[in-house]
């Protein structure tokens, strides 16, 4: 009898090993699976945020490109004005000097 109660322990000794064992590589599976999960899902992401701020960045190049452009023209306005209207440019600019001069003084 005592040696049946003895076979009888080590067999659930070598289930419940049994049960361990497969429950450890059942967790190191799920780890793995989380892990390749977690870097996919970065991955995606990555790449969306890598395009969001391409799109970003091409449209603020552009922003700034057509801002250049229109000081650009503003300024060759100016200059065509001055040299067509010279007087009319002195008087104004020292109208506006003068207006200045006032707002700043006090």
């Amino acid at each position: 009898m005592a040696e049946e109660h003895k076979s009888a322990e080590q067999k659930t000794s070598g289930d419940a090993q049994t049960k361990l064992q497969s429950s450890k590589e059942h967790a190191r599976k799920a780890a793995e699976d989380l892990k390749s999960a977690a870097g996919a899902f970065a991955e995606e992401y990555r790449g969306k945020a890598e395009h969001a701020w391409g799109e970003a960045r091409g449209k603020a190049e552009q922003a700034w490109g057509d801002a250049r452009q229109r000081v650009r023209t503003l300024q060759e306005d100016a200059e065509q004005y001055v040299r067509e209207n010279p007087t009319k440019a002195i008087f104004t600019a020292l109208g506006i000097g003068f207006v200045l001069g006032l707002i700043f003084r006090r």
